[in-house]
């Protein structure tokens, strides 16, 4: 049995959030860059420039890449011969997120649903973390991290469908999430799909879809197939970048399926804006 500190655990995690917070991925910078290079639009083009302006500047002088730093999401998988030494691994992502968000600066943003009283100094700075625990094999911890921000999710939805429905239904109901929030997640955004499983479980595989890099593709040809035709037809929409309108809404579709229930297609839609703020790390 491995042994892992508390404290390793709690710095690992508050390094992912200071760094996530002001460096955006190279995946998503490269598909920015890309995306401006492609845009028809003259306004969206200049707009996408501004926004890999400010990652530059984000970078360079350690700022926040967006005022909305997002609520702590975590997807986490334990090897079954790994114990921390010093407390619970709940506590230490917990304490690494609360660490993380004061020392680099970044907003406390959860707060109580109906008083929305902010939640700093009761239960803790920007906390509690949304985790997902998965029990894998091995001796390591596998940690993946975004800051999930309201503007994107506040568009974010998800619906049982009959079976009948089948891709093409999925197509159109991705083309209607996406149309309806028009520049409201601030595109281009990147688009998570979560197909089949049960209604949670195509929620959390639509918001773990997120995590894949930007421009690689589906391990399974028949999703990959079906990212293309979802992406294309998004950027058909013309919302453009921030909503200016342009060709270029989505950087990507990203879909994870899951078996599901004869008598059930459920499917989720979750987006990410354009401060695509991930790390992943193995401990």
């Amino acid at each position: 049995m491995r042994e892992i500190a508390f404290d390793t655990v709690v710095k690992t995690v508050r390094d992912m959030i200071i760094y996530s917070g002001t460096d955006l991925p190279q995946d998503t910078y490269d598909a920015l860059a890309q995306a401006m290079e492609k845009e028809k639009s003259p306004v969206s083009k200049e707009v996408i420039r501004q926004l890999l302006e400010n990652a530059d500047i984000a970078k360079d002088e350690k700022r926040p890449l967006c005022q909305d730093t997002g609520l702590a999401v975590f997807f986490v998988r334990v090897g079954e011969e790994v114990r921390i030494d010093g407390g619970l691994l709940r506590d230490a992502i917990n304490k690494g997120t609360e660490e993380g968000y004061q020392d680099a600066y970044l907003r406390a943003s959860t707060c109580e649903p109906f008083s929305r009283a902010n939640l700093k100094d009761t239960v803790g700075y920007n906390l509690p973390a949304i985790i997902h625990f998965d029990l894998v094999a091995g001796d390591k911890i596998d940690i993946e991290y975004a800051a999930k921000g309201g503007g994107s999710e506040n568009v974010s939805r998800a619906k049982v469908f009959p079976p009948a429905a089948g891709k093409a239904g999925i197509v159109q109901y991705a083309k209607e999430v996406i149309s309806d929030a028009g520049g409201n997640p601030c595109p281009p955004i990147t688009v998570g799909i979560g197909i089949g499983g049960t209604f949670e479980k195509a929620v959390i595989s639509s918001k773990h879809a997120l995590f894949r890099d930007i421009g690689s593709r589906n391990a399974d040809p028949e999703m990959d197939e079906l990212e293309q035709e979802i992406l294309l037809e998004i950027n058909k929409l013309g919302i453009g970048a921030m909503g200016m309108g342009g060709t270029e809404t989505a950087l990507a579709v990203h879909i994870e399926s899951n078996p599901c229930h004869i008598a059930s297609l459920p499917v989720s839609v979750n987006v990410q804006c354009h401060s695509s703020r991930h790390t992943h790390i193995t401990i």
